[in-house]
């Protein structure tokens, strides 16, 4: 390759090409491809190649904790799970291309947050954008964004996630300011983006740590609109984490 043409490929930013240069010049002649056979076969790897560069970085920008995928889930483990129904979810993809909310409530450390994670996660995979968030994180950033008038911005990020997920719900109390920023993101995203949500509580106990009955009461309307939600129920499934020995020698 000439010093020239490497310039240019540089400069368009083709590094597919430029790094498989040798290798593709001598497929063709050996193949005998046409200058038309050539031309897409350069144009396939560069498109594959920014393609693969995008998921990545879109998987990197998530701020996933882990890469919890649906293949690696235990559903041996968790017999009392309603597999079929999760999976049908899963595979139809509804809950994207619906702008639908899925919900998963159960104790802790039965494989909530896995399994939304393996959701959001194919979203990902799949051309769109997708962030994982704690619910506590989440108000923080919308309540410290009210101090420097930042919360149009902060709500205007998070409404334009194709896929959030808002882990943790119901493990903190909720102050009155919280609720109506919570309230005001879920409104701007309802039916227009997906919303996943892993929760400890069932609804009839949200007003226990939201602490406001009328904005308790709209939100999970919100959440669990039928036609634009899903529930999957793990009340009954049991802890994946391994067992603590309380006779532990730690002193």
């Amino acid at each position: 390759m000439n010093e020239e043409l490497e310039t240019m490929l540089k400069h368009l930013r083709l590094g597919r090409l430029l790094g498989h240069w040798d290798e593709t010049l001598a497929t063709a002649r050996r193949k005998h491809w046409s200058a038309e056979r050539l031309l897409k076969h350069v144009v396939q790897e560069e498109y594959r190649g920014k393609r693969e560069n995008a998921r990545v970085t879109r998987r990197k920008r998530a701020n996933l904790p882990e890469m919890l995928e649906m293949e690696t889930f235990p559903f041996h483990r968790q017999p009392k799970l309603d597999r079929r129904k999760v999976m049908s979810l899963y595979d139809s993809f509804d809950y994207i291309t619906k702008s639908q909310n899925v919900i998963w409530l159960g104790p802790t450390g039965v494989g909530k947050t896995g399994l939304a994670t393996a959701f959001l996660l194919q979203a990902i995979d799949r051309g769109y954008r997708g962030y994982y968030t704690t619910f506590p994180d989440l108000l923080g950033e919308l309540f410290a964004s009210l101090a420097d008038r930042s919360e149009r911005k902060v709500l205007r990020r998070y409404a334009s996630y194709d896929c959030l997920l808002v882990d943790e719900v119901g493990y903190v109390e909720v102050e009155p300011a919280h609720i109506g920023l919570f309230f005001t993101l879920m409104q701007k995203r309802h039916k227009r983006k997906s919303t996943l949500i892993t929760t400890n509580l069932g609804f009839s106990e949200w007003g226990s740590f939201l602490r406001n009955t009328q904005l308790t009461g709209a939100l999970i309307d919100r959440l669990t609109e039928k036609g634009h939600s899903h529930g999957i129920n793990m009340k009954a499934c049991k802890s994946l984490r391994p067992a603590v020995d309380n006779k532990s020698d730690l002193q």
